[in-house]
């Protein structure tokens, strides 16, 4: 059967609708550029080896920011450690072992729903729940608690459409020859599905290092060092202001805006960091 040729009308039409596809592409690589370019120009001359292994002293009129970036890494550490295994194991029980699929159905919503709520509303529950409930006070450990409702969802969602992604023909060529339930999952389904579950903690730890409105009710705002191998009860229960709480402090309330861009490199090449080793070790996994 012999294609006519287009019409001029529809080559206009189809030539503006992809002016129009690569201009929106290039205004937001055009805008990520300026970003970060603007916040490493203003930031990067402020960063020194004194700002970054120190802390802040009011007797000594110095500024220092080793604790929130330690803070930031224990936060993000507690938080992964207890999100991956739930969210993940959540997923993988939703997408291959649940049977009502009623059920299903309104978990997943659930989890979307949950995914639009701001996150000071989270920050407000897990003040009065972790907080005050619970004892935690203001610490590391109920900030980390809070973020893990938060980052959740995004772990649960992400991970169940990557497993979806998976032919149906794996699945019953592994069980035709013999393999078990789990072992079919350990050793099809999740290597196959791999890109999709770094995605989903590529998202969660973007949004665990962005995070300060429920950091603020939750983690408090301490600026002072806290050594998580001299006493771990004592860590748990310290009051710790991450990077993101410090930009907040330095930039609204102390009108310091140099320390505050520099603050805000530091988290871009943190993020930069962190993603480039998950997508690295997805690699790995997926290799394997």
């Amino acid at each position: 059967m012999e294609l006519k040729p287009l019409s001029g009308k529809r080559k206009a039409y189809d030539r503006t609708l992809r002016f129009f596809l690569y201009l929106s592409a290039a205004l937001t690589c055009a805008l990520l550029v300026f970003l970060i370019g603007y916040i490493f120009v203003r930031g990067i001359p402020h960063l020194s080896w004194e700002l970054l292994s120190t802390e802040t002293s009011y007797l000594k009129d110095t500024i220092g920011i080793l604790p929130n970036i330690l803070n930031t890494i224990y936060i993000i550490v507690v938080t992964l450690i207890i999100i991956l295994p739930l969210g993940v194991g959540a997923a993988i029980y939703l997408t291959e072992y649940a049977s009502n699929r009623r059920l299903v159905a309104a978990i997943e919503f659930a989890t979307e729903t949950l995914t639009g709520i701001p996150s000071i509303i989270f920050g407000l529950v897990g003040m009065l729940f972790f907080c005050q409930f619970l004892s935690l006070q203001n610490s590391l450990l109920a900030g980390s608690l809070t973020l893990v409702i938060m980052t959740l969802p995004t772990i649960v969602r992400t991970t169940q459409e990557s497993l979806k992604t998976v032919p149906q023909s794996y699945r019953e060529g592994a069980l035709g020859l013999g393999a078990g339930k789990w072992h079919m999952i350990r050793t099809i389904v999740l290597p196959s599905s791999v890109d999709g579950i770094v995605t989903g903690c590529i998202l969660s730890i973007g949004r665990i290092v962005g995070e300060s409105a429920a950091l603020l009710f939750t983690a408090g705002m301490g600026m002072t060092l806290n050594n998580f191998f001299a006493s771990f009860d004592h860590f748990i229960h310290s009051s710790g202001a991450s990077l993101t709480v410090a930009l907040y402090v330095y930039a609204k309330e102390r009108a310091e805006f140099d320390v505050a861009f520099a603050i805000a490199a530091i988290l871009m090449i943190i993020t930069l960091v962190i993603n480039l080793s998950a997508k690295l070790v997805g690699n790995k996994l997926k290799k394997k």
